[in-house]
């Protein structure tokens, strides 16, 4: 119990004599030593850094997850170490409501199918939404979160440390020069007259003293100096580091990038699938009353994109004729060209063939054929191909 008290006398002693070095520093009546001009510069990195990456951290979350209510709840789950539980997405909801009337309208109606077509790539999309958010919490969101509460912690605590012992160096270069003065001072005018011994033994007592507190102030100042230059060395290694910390966060960028870019072509592979099933849905009404009832969404959505396999385009005879013309110069009647596939297709009757994603396969057209599929090659196999599916290589 002794101990600690001493040690808590010492330790609010210390702490007092910080806090007014610090206040005569900032009242500029004590001299303050500057830290080495690379260490002020990965200090200012290291700040930008942090505050760079709280910005992002905090609007990839508003990104990701719109709702504040839910942000909050998978803050308190995350502080509580627990397992957020997995949450319906908006678009996998919207789907099952899809489905839902449908059953109630009958799936055997023109609404009712439609209801349930829409309603099943509603949910592939919220899957795959969700898909994006956990890849995306797990290769960008946590790696930033672990830098601001690891390495920054680490690295402000040892900044703090170096800032107490810059204050304590500063501490003793103060008491060293006031030691100093005052040495100088006896040794110019003595406080007592040297006529008498006795006076003249006080005298050389009190130069003594002055002498040995000179000394123990100087001691006090290379200890004090040795421990700043080591704590300055600490802290620089951990600011160089900040460089490793750039280096991983770009991977994790790229890494966000590509998850956003494989949501992304996900959405517009089953918005195209959704657009030929529609159109399927319009041709096998027949009247052109009742085609107006499946409409073509993806190409009001797209307008500059290819057309779906099958998909109706009203438009006039002569852009009709310079559409067929564009097709014709683009592929060869007779010739064969290389394609590679971009999508998953399955064929939905013996006439077409089957995809796989980024296969290669030879295609051709042949005169009369719809400009939106093409007779494609695969070994043995044969058979057509929507257009929109296929990258043509040169």
């Amino acid at each position: 119990m002794d101990f600690n008290v001493k040690k808590l006398a010492s330790d609010a002693g210390v702490f007092f004599t910080r806090a007014v070095q610090f206040t005569e520093e900032k009242l500029g009546q004590a001299e303050k030593t500057e830290l080495d001009p690379h260490l002020e510069n990965l200090i200012a990195r290291a700040d930008c850094t942090k505050n760079w990456t709280e910005k992002i951290l905090r609007q990839t979350e508003v990104l990701l997850q719109p709702n504040p209510s839910a942000r909050i709840e998978e803050f308190i789950y995350d502080k509580l170490e627990k397992k957020l539980p997995s949450r319906t997405t908006n678009a996998e909801l919207l789907g099952q409501y899809m489905l839902d009337a449908a059953n109630d309208f009958g799936s055997g109606t023109p609404y009712g199918s439609t209801l349930i077509t829409v309603g099943e790539y509603q949910k592939r999309l919220g899957t795959a939404e969700r898909e994006f958010l956990q890849t995306s919490a797990t290769t960008f969101l946590a790696p930033l979160r672990n830098f601001l509460e690891g390495d920054w912690r680490t690295i402000s605590k040892e900044r703090r440390i170096l800032e107490n012992r810059r204050l304590d160096l500063d501490i003793c270069k103060a008491r060293l020069k006031k030691a100093k003065q005052a040495e100088a001072k006896a040794a110019a005018a003595p406080d007592f007259q040297e006529t008498r011994p006795r006076n003249y033994v006080l005298s050389a007592s009190a130069s003594a003293l002055l002498s040995e507190e000179v000394d123990k102030a100087e001691h006090e100042l290379r200890v004090a100096q040795t421990e700043f230059d080591r704590q300055a060395e600490v802290t620089r290694l951990l600011l160089e580091g900040i460089s490793s910390t750039h280096l991983n966060h770009q991977r994790c960028l790229q890494d966000f990038a590509e998850a956003q870019a494989t949501y992304y072509a996900q959405c517009h592979h089953f918005m195209h699938e959704l657009q030929r099933e529609l159109n399927r849905c319009a041709n096998a009404v027949g009247t052109p009353q009742q085609s107006a009832a499946c409409p073509n969404p993806v190409s009001a959505a797209f307008p500059s994109g290819p057309p779906s396999p099958g998909t109706v385009v009203p438009t006039s005879s002569g852009t009709k004729a310079k559409t067929l013309l564009v097709e014709q110069t683009q592929l060869p009647i007779t010739g064969t060209r290389k394609a590679k596939v971009l999508y998953d297709y399955d064929a939905h009757d013996s006439s077409e063939l089957s995809l796989l994603a980024d296969e290669l396969i030879t295609v051709y057209t042949v005169p009369g054929m719809d400009p939106d599929w093409l007779v494609g090659e695969r070994g043995n196999e044969k058979g057509k191909v929507p257009v929109t599916y296929l990258e043509l290589l040169s």
